[in-house]
């Protein structure tokens, strides 16, 4: 086993609310320049920028996982990282046919640019990617596994969008095996709060929607190889 440090929780500007500096190849840039191995990244409910991080990780020697950052039913952010591009994608395209469907206003919430490996655009999103999918909280986990992924609650400590402000707990019957925590989360003291967090794996992300929310001191995760299937059988508690 080996240390790698990562951030599973980034967006690009595909995601409306996050910066227009926010492309592939800067997020990449800034997440090597933090000392991150492995990054991961989770737009809201599309992964359709992951092809072009995933080009710009591989040519600076980062590994990037595609995900996203599904929104529930509920109101609930559900981090969902996959162990290739192709179900990633797939997975994408039954979240859009089962959300609905909402023309983007960018004057309000900001543009949604699907960017290539060299940071061009290439396409929009005109339908508002900020909406509450028709996915229920205790679908994730078997739906993603469907797609060869993996699921877990985002910033559960959080009080609005989490899993835990939207239903009170996380649900044992959703089948999770690890939780997100904010960067700022008191962990000791949060889980003595919430102990259906016992026996989860606990990773902290930063959540970046600016270059900046990258920078500082990542964290580690001990894996047997840097690649995705490392990364996602840590999420399922193998090691």
């Amino acid at each position: 086993m080996k240390e790698y440090h990562y951030d599973f929780h980034i967006h690009s500007c595909l995601s409306p609310c996050g910066d227009s500096d926010m492309t592939p190849n800067n997020l990449v840039q800034m997440a090597l320049l933090s000392g991150c191995d492995i990054i991961a990244l989770t737009d809201h409910n599309t992964c359709r920028n992951a092809p072009a991080a995933m080009e710009a990780g591989e040519s600076a020697g980062l590994l990037v996982i595609p995900g996203m950052e599904l929104c529930t039913s509920e109101e609930a952010h559900v981090v969902c990282l996959f162990e290739t591009l192709e179900g990633a994608l797939a997975f994408d395209r039954y979240v859009y046919e089962n959300m609905p469907h909402v023309k983007n206003r960018p004057e309000i919430f900001g543009q949604q640019p699907i960017l290539n490996g060299e940071d061009e655009q290439v396409g929009e999103e005109e339908n508002l990617l900020l909406v509450s999918s028709f996915i229920g909280v205790d679908q994730v986990v078997s739906l993603t596994g469907e797609y060869g992924g993996v699921a877990f609650p985002a910033h559960v400590n959080r009080d609005s969008y989490s899993v835990i402000a939207s239903l009170g707990a996380i649900p044992p019957e959703a089948g999770f095996t690890a939780a997100e925590v904010t960067r700022d989360c008191g962990l000791e003291a949060f889980q003595a709060l919430h102990p259906e967090l016992a026996g989860l794996s606990i990773f902290r992300s930063s959540d970046a929607h600016y270059l900046e929310s990258l920078a500082g001191d990542p964290w580690s995760i001990s894996l047997p190889e840097r690649s995705a299937a490392a990364v996602l059988n840590a999420v399922r508690g193998f090691y």
